[in-house]
């Protein structure tokens, strides 16, 4: 829908379509802030981007300056705001993250006091003219300029469940390894403005007063990601390394005395309950006190120079909860859901030429040999495993979907195929070593968290001289939602725009989305202990001759491994 209407904020109007740059005034005129404003033709929500609540943390400013003129207006649906410096005098001054007159650090000060100290103003400034404008917030820090960290995003934790699960999911769309759920409901700028109803999160990249241009770069690829999730910006999806893990139970440990801090570990690193983390010495060496860690966790951040304060900040440490990484819990939630669908398609697909055509595929790579054992990984409704059942062979297919086994079940009683379904994990067969003669799949490996370690679980079950056959496309290249290369009677458009969506999202959420694929494979396979290689990517050209139901316009790669031989 087109905006007819001008975007207010703080005296400023900015018209649709415009991008406006300049100062800011916020609390009746006491704080000028550098911001920009980018309000888009088409109609939308408003998203709030800080930098510099903590005037000495450089990464999130620059970040803000350049996203300020980076961002296409006409791919703006909504409002973006940018606030590139939030506490400018303390920035141009150095002075680091407290102010300069009262000494108070602004992020402790939410909601603030209009009528207390300057930085108790400012922070009822920000929430009456910024706060109130925004629909969702993100706060850009970096560790201080005594501080040093891996990068980690935190959560709004307090506040109506919905704002609670969207800024979760603003979260893990952020290129870190780490993210923690806040537990307070003011004090800080994002946890206030959750509380208040608005889906908050900070995220933390860099330290030690220094930026670099690999830190900006990742801040404005994770921006856009979240933009593009919140529906405010109409770009490709950017590419990411991490899923980030979920972290409680955080300590912060702050020094009892000042001395010299010398620490055991650095940001990122692992430790055990009851490991020595750090040690804080007088200027003779001896001992004043000592870090231990409380439990099994890993350092988000820690004091990075020689000297800290007392009661100042020593190291901070969490526990990472594995079994919050509920990917596969998900995607088996969607696969379900298409399951029964899928069963449909693959008895049409058995009975069309398409069948014929995948036996000459994967004729060019099968060992030569009669009653050959079979792994079919990924089977979803069982359409290679019955081909292959019904050339005599032994074959056993495997999903992580318990409707697809069912349903691949009733298939193959139809087809008269003999062959034997379980429901298991690709990245994890219950096989033994050396099991398998062949081992194959077909767009599987695309919806993996952890394709890495399928391919060495493949290679570990197949037989010495046993081959890997896997069929898949650089599906993280593409997007699912748009369907407009498709036929009508294709399968994706005749299901719900939401279930594309939600296959989209789950893609966004594993690392294998982000390589070129199969160059990336063939490292993987590498590594994996395969010796020979083969790649084929015309098998597209091949199968699907024409545009029909079964028609898959991505295209589609063939990748053999031979295992070596004992």
């Amino acid at each position: 829908m087109r905006n007819e209407n001008k975007f207010q904020i703080a005296g400023q109007e900015i018209a649709p379509g415009e991008r406006w740059q300049g100062m800011l005034t916020i609390g009746d005129g006491e704080f000028v802030l550098p911001a920009a404003v980018l309000h888009g033709e088409e109609e939308g929500k408003t998203v709030l981007i800080t930098a510099a609540v903590h005037a000495g943390e450089y990464v999130g400013v620059e970040t803000a300056v350049e996203l300020a003129n980076e961002l296409k207006i006409e791919k703006i649906t909504g409002t973006v705001v940018i606030v590139k410096v939030v506490c400018p005098d303390e920035f141009e001054q150095r002075a680091g993250s407290l102010c300069m007159e009262d000494g108070k650090n602004l992020n402790w000060q939410f909601p603030g006091d209009a009528q207390g100290t300057r930085t108790q103003r400012l922070a009822s400034a920000m929430e009456k003219d910024l706060h109130s404008v925004a629909d969702y917030y993100i706060d850009l820090h970096s560790g201080d300029n005594y501080e040093d960290l891996t990068p980690f995003v935190y959560y709004a934790g307090k506040g109506e469940k919905e704002v609670i699960e969207i800024a979760r999911k603003m979260a893990q769309h952020v290129d870190v390894p780490y993210m923690v759920r806040s537990n307070v409901a003011s004090g800080g700028s994002y946890n206030y403005a959750a509380s208040c109803g608005i889906p908050s999160i900070l995220i933390e990249r860099g330290g030690m007063g220094r930026w670099t241009r690999e830190e900006v770069e990742s801040n404005k690829r994770d921006l856009k990601n979240i933009l593009r999730y919140l529906d405010i910006y109409r770009t490709n999806r950017g590419y990411w390394n991490h899923y980030p893990m979920e972290v409680n139970d955080v300590v912060y440990q702050s020094a009892n005395q000042a001395g010299l801090w010398y620490p055991e570990k650095k940001p990122g690193d692992m430790f055990l309950e009851g490991e020595k983390l750090g040690k804080v010495t007088d200027y003779e060496g001896k001992t004043l006190e000592t870090s231990y860690g409380e439990y099994d966790g890993v350092i988000l951040f820690q004091t990075g120079s020689l000297q800290v304060t007392k009661e100042g900040p020593m190291i901070a440490y969490g526990r990472i909860a594995y079994e919050k990484d509920d990917r596969k819990e998900k995607i088996a939630g969607y696969w379900t859901k298409r399951s029964s669908d899928f069963k449909e398609q693959r008895r049409e697909e058995l009975h069309s030429p398409l069948a014929g055509r995948w036996m000459e595929e994967i004729d060019k790579y099968l060992p030569k040999g009669e009653h050959l054992r079979i792994l079919d990984v990924g089977c979803g409704t069982g359409f290679f495993t019955i081909l292959l059942a019904k050339r005599g062979h032994q074959v056993t297919g495997i999903d992580l979907t318990p409707d697809m086994i069912l349903h691949a079940r009733e298939l193959a009683k139809e087809e008269g195929a003999d062959c034997e379904f379980h429901v298991m994990d690709a990245e994890n067969p219950e096989y033994d070593d050396n099991t398998f003669d062949f081992v194959i799949s077909r767009n599987l490996t695309w919806t993996l968290p952890d394709a890495q370690k399928a391919y060495k679980e493949w290679m570990r079950v197949l037989k010495p001289g046993g081959v890997l056959l896997n069929f898949d496309a650089n599906y993280g290249a593409v997007d699912f939602t748009d369907t407009s290369d498709l036929p009508k009677n294709h399968a994706h458009n005749q299901i719900e725009n939401t279930l594309m969506q939600e296959c989209e999202d789950i893609k966004r959420q594993l690392s294998i989305s982000n390589y070129a694929r199969p160059a990336w494979d063939l490292e993987a396979l590498s590594n994996s202990g395969v010796q020979q290689f083969q790649i084929d990517v015309g098998v597209s050209q091949r199968v699907y001759m024409e545009k029909n139901a079964f028609y898959n316009p991505t295209p589609l790669f063939a990748v053999c491994g031979k295992k070596g031989d004992l």
